[in-house]
């Protein structure tokens, strides 16, 4: 099992969403690995009906970039009203295709440089899954009713993160970058 560093067992603790839960889940996904680098992110979204939780670690060790994503959901008929699924996925550092982090400065003319970007997304190409979209094909002839098929794309599934200054604070949006960075400097070696 994994020793799972201070740093990170504080992260989750502090994210507050059922750290026994993740840091079970964390120790498992890292194994007898070292861990390099981590970003913990927890998130809380809201639609018409109720209030939903989220959790992500993002987790560097040597050799792989561990996502561990937990979220609120219901349980099945006739069990109890609530429950948590927890998702690990993994991939090899070389085979991580790309690393993108885009900058959201707002009033970019007051921007100096050192400042904290107002928001920061992570974006992770790295191979773990794809989707596949798929239509039926048609002709162009709108009087046309023969079967032409399908047509479709397959597309890579990005791991993304995203914080803002305004609601994760300038701890958080330093601590992706400094994990950006190191996701890219693991890259480069693997490479």
């Amino acid at each position: 099992m994994a020793h799972v560093p201070t740093s990170l067992h504080d992260a989750v603790s502090i994210a507050g969403y059922y750290p026994a839960l993740a840091s079970t889940v964390l120790k498992s996904a890292i194994g007898a690995e070292a861990v390099t680098c981590h970003f913990v992110h927890a998130e809380t979204t809201f639609d018409d009906r109720e209030v939903r939780r989220h959790m992500t670690a993002l987790v560097l060790t040597p050799t792989r970039l561990i996502r561990v994503h937990m979220d609120d959901g219901n349980a099945g008929e006739g069990e109890p009203s609530h429950a948590a699924s927890a998702t690990v996925e993994a991939a090899l550092l070389r085979t991580v295709s790309s690393v993108a982090l885009t900058h959201l400065v707002h009033e970019p003319e007051h921007y100096r440089e050192g400042d904290p970007s107002s928001e920061i997304v992570l974006a992770v190409g790295w191979g773990v899954h794809s989707r596949i979209e798929l239509e039926p094909a048609i002709c162009g002839d709108e009087n046309c009713d023969a079967d032409h098929g399908y047509t479709g794309g397959i597309t890579g599934d990005d791991t993304l993160v995203r914080v803002s200054l305004l609601a994760d604070g300038e701890e958080s949006v330093r601590s992706l970058e400094a994990f950006a960075a190191a996701l890219n400097a693991a890259v480069c070696e693997h490479a």
